[in-house]
């Protein structure tokens, strides 16, 4: 029991944080310290450390943005995954910049949303499918050049494949599907990628991937 992943829901539509609090609570892994959209109750159920807010952007009085910014001027500092409607690429940026874990849609399925908040606590950057390809945009410019020339020739035509669909936006389930393998053998693929590239997350896989096919020469690693 000690091992389950404690979270906290802030959401200020009851509907929302009852069916998403009854999703994560149906799974082994979650413990669901309390649901609120108040501030003031949020502060005692924090008292509980749990491991991850799930936080809503649009609420009132206090958006899920400004929450994060007064948690963390508190001193607060529990990683945080936004969940949303809005595929806005304005609010994503803000929300990466707020410094949260995860960028997920409502509209997901509610499989993918479970999955997604497992590998923020495992310590990676996940954001919905459909916002894939927008944080690849917004990160491309940031990432540094360090990055070893040709470290993409470490991985085999299978990861390559698999990566160029990552880059494409494409969810671990729809890689599956359009591969013929199993959804565990993505996972595992997924892993060996990153391991070779000595990198933390899918999306930085994925914005390196997208800037070799842009180099002059990147078309060549493919005719071979």
């Amino acid at each position: 029991m000690s091992d389950k992943l404690k979270v906290v829901l802030v959401d200020d539509q009851s509907l929302c944080r009852r069916g998403l609090s009854e999703l994560l609570s149906n799974c082994y892994d979650f413990t669901v310290l309390g649901t609120t959209g108040n501030i003031e109750e949020l502060r005692t159920l924090l008292q509980g450390k749990p491991d991850l807010l799930i936080v809503d952007l649009r609420m009132k009085p206090l958006d899920g943005i400004s929450l994060l910014q007064l948690l963390r001027s508190e001193g607060i500092t529990t990683p945080a995954v936004m969940l949303t409607m809005s595929d806005s690429e304005t609010d994503l940026t803000n929300a990466i910049r707020a410094g949260v874990r995860g960028y997920l849609l409502k509209d997901m399925a509610p499989d993918d949303v479970v999955d997604a908040i497992r590998r923020v606590a495992g310590g990676e950057l996940v954001v919905a499918p459909t916002m894939t390809l927008k944080l690849i945009e917004m990160l491309r410019g940031d990432q540094p050049e360090q990055e070893p020339k040709n470290s993409l020739k470490l991985l085999t035509e299978r990861e390559r494949e698999i990566l160029q669909l990552l880059s494409r936006g494409e969810s671990n389930k729809a890689i599956a599907q359009t591969l013929k393998i199993s959804y565990d053998t993505v996972k595992q693929h997924v892993r060996h990628i990153l391991n070779k590239l000595n990198l933390s997350s899918r999306v930085k896989a994925a914005v390196l991937f997208t800037k070799e096919q842009e180099s002059p020469n990147g078309n060549d690693n493919n005719s071979r």
